[in-house]
């Protein structure tokens, strides 16, 4: 089909954004790329996907990695009829050099359709289009150029990170060397299909929480201090002279109205033990406010999509842990083993952890992992229906506490 005779294509390359079909168009040499706009095309015109998954396809070794795609209609789109992705595995914080780039780039337009995704929302460089035949010759290219294959299926989805101390002022941990670390660990976890349905785990080096791992992962790890938030009241003035409202812009926007300024004096007040480490302020004003010095994560579990059940923002189980050294590593693995050993045991096929733990209460799952209720895991008091408050003997109590 010429693009004369895709007007529904034409239509989306009009507009202020910049659109995927231009991007399309670069590769349309690639006869996959081609066929692949003249199959768009007609599936706006009947207003049906004409995809369809179908089929276990992968490499030798793996049980992951590779999503199958075919067309509902193969006769009539045979360039096509396979077009399989394959997720590589990104480096930590999404570093990468121009080599890298080149490597990746010219494996894949020997080998599949030359489209990519950097990056999808799990993480991965993702190759979009090939057959089966290709794959095992892609990953061998893959792996002797020192790349691997992410997660797909019920399994370990590729860990991700934000750039973290690579690049940013405000980060609380390693992110990088912990992502790596995780996914070296993990290696079978990540290859191998194991469990009731896939586990995100997703590393944040702040609050900020760049790569929204309280919304995308089962497991989010987010940097987090917990001592004082350091204050240079010089500085403080130094922004009130330049015009910043500290009513306004610092203090009313508090969310725990934990901070206070003394016009008279021009400084700030800041009452630590109610701060939730939102990072507004010091987001506002870097130059006066850093981060506490004891820093490390609080862990979150269970947040998703929708899919099953309605979309979660993960629940705060682990307040405060140091990863500063292996053996806080080996701590943090240890609760990571627990967690999946409660939620393997216990879940649905497809269920999440989130919404193992929205049907059997958080309770079940702290007994499992021999952790006691604590505030931080409350979201709002007499509204959270996971925590229930167990007197002392929390590993022998079965009444719910008044």
């Amino acid at each position: 089909m010429s693009t004369n005779n895709r007007p529904m294509m034409e239509e989306l390359k009009n507009g202020r954004w910049p659109s995927f079909i231009t991007e399309i168009e670069k590769s349309e040499s690639n006869e996959m790329s081609h066929e692949l706009l003249d199959l768009l095309e007609e599936s706006y015109e009947r207003k049906v996907p004409l995809w369809k998954h179908g089929g276990i396809v992968g490499v030798r070794g793996y049980g992951g990695g590779v999503v199958g795609r075919y067309t509902l209609e193969p006769e009539k789109f045979p360039a096509v009829k396979e077009f399989h992705t394959m997720r590589i595995n990104q480096p930590s914080g999404f570093f990468y050099t121009s080599d890298d780039i080149r490597t990746l780039c010219d494996i894949w337009e020997k080998h599949g359709s030359g489209l990519t995704n950097m990056h999808g929302t799990t993480g991965d460089a993702v190759f979009l289009g090939t057959t089966t035949d290709h794959l095992q010759p892609c990953f061998n290219d893959l792996s002797d150029a020192g790349w691997d294959l992410g997660g797909s299926g019920s399994n370990l989805r590729t860990p991700c990170c934000c750039v973290g101390p690579g690049r940013c002022e405000y980060a609380c941990i390693d992110t990088l060397d912990l992502t790596y670390n995780i996914t070296m660990e993990y290696q079978m976890e990540l290859h191998r299909p194991m469990w009731p349905y896939k586990s995100k785990i997703k590393i944040s080096g702040c609050p900020n929480d760049c790569v929204s791992s309280t919304a995308r992962s089962d497991i989010a790890i987010i940097g987090t201090w917990r001592d004082a938030i350091q204050v240079d009241q010089a500085e403080v003035a130094k922004y009130v002279d330049n015009g910043m409202p500290m009513e306004a812009a610092i203090v009313k926007p508090c969310p725990t109205q934990c901070i206070k300024y003394d016009a008279e004096k021009k400084e700030l007040n800041i009452d630590n033990a109610n701060c939730s480490r939102c990072m507004h302020c010091i987001n506002l004003m870097p130059k006066a406010l850093k981060v506490g010095k004891e820093k490390g994560a609080s862990i979150l579990l269970g947040g998703k999509a929708t899919i099953v059940q309605s979309a979660f923002i993960g629940w705060v189980v682990v307040p405060f842990m140091k990863l500063d050294k292996e053996d806080d590593y080996a701590n943090l693995k240890e609760f990571l083993e627990g967690v999946w050993d409660w939620w393997d045991e216990n879940a649905k096929t497809r269920e999440r952890l989130g919404e193992l733990i929205y049907r059997l209460g958080m309770n079940s799952l702290l007994k499992a992992i021999d952790m006691k209720p604590v505030p931080q895991m409350v979201h709002h008091p007499r509204e959270n229906p996971y925590i229930y408050w167990y007197g002392d003997d929390f590993e022998n109590d079965t009444e719910v506490a008044e």
